[in-house]
């Protein structure tokens, strides 16, 4: 008797809202005998306790092919996806609009205040005032009795350059480059899921120091 092919792609995390978990929500699956995906894809992950509570499940994929293979005799699993997944639950609450965008007011202000903080520290450390006083009566002749073109330039420019490098200003970019904010961000990401793969894999019941 010929066996059944299931071809399985996980990634790496899935986010879902239902507490129960089945295969069909967290992967692609895929097998000529429809009967066979249907089981397959109906197979339980894992179940997540508790109403409004979210939590995350670390899984391997030689769990899922024992449960695959069970659901029907001659099944073979070929998995072109992750090897360990995340799975994390979160509740389906409905989000308040109002502190949504209280949220993007202080994290934008934050970032605001910050950065212009930082600027006028630099400016302030490197003495760019004297800088450019010194530099534009090199090039006139001149001692200038307030600011000139060169502050001017200086601070046009520091905007231009901000708004090149991010390559992002409201919902305009200028290339379909990632940002260096969402490569950073999926950078972190990326180290979140390995930290929860990892710790996931560990057995012991000691104190881990990290």
């Amino acid at each position: 008797m010929s066996s059944t092919t299931i071809y399985l792609k996980l990634p790496q995390v899935k986010e879902v809202y239902e507490p129960e978990v089945y295969l069909g929500m967290i992967a692609d699956v895929h097998s000529s005998d429809r009967a066979a995906e249907a089981k397959a894809k109906a197979v339980k992950i894992t179940s997540f306790s508790g109403k409004g509570k979210e939590a995350v499940f670390v899984g391997n994929v030689m769990e899922l092919v024992e449960k695959i293979e069970k659901t029907g005799q001659n099944i073979q699993v070929d998995n072109i996806g992750e090897s360990d997944f995340v799975v994390t639950y979160r509740a389906g609450k409905k989000k308040s609009l109002v502190w949504e965008w209280m949220k993007t007011a202080m994290v934008s202000a934050v970032a605001f205040f910050g950065a212009a903080f930082a600027i006028m520290t630099f400016n302030n450390d490197a003495n760019v005032t004297d800088v450019f006083a010194k530099l534009y009566e090199m090039i006139i002749g001149t001692r200038a009795d307030g600011p000139t073109i060169l502050e001017a330039s200086y601070s046009v420019g520091l905007a231009l350059g901000i708004l090149l490098f991010f390559n992002h200003f409201a919902s305009w970019k200028i290339t379909v480059d990632p940002t260096p904010i969402e490569v950073e961000m999926r950078l972190y990401e990326e180290n979140l899921n390995k930290t929860l793969i990892k710790n996931g894999g560990r057995k012991e019941s000691g104190v881990d120091v990290s």
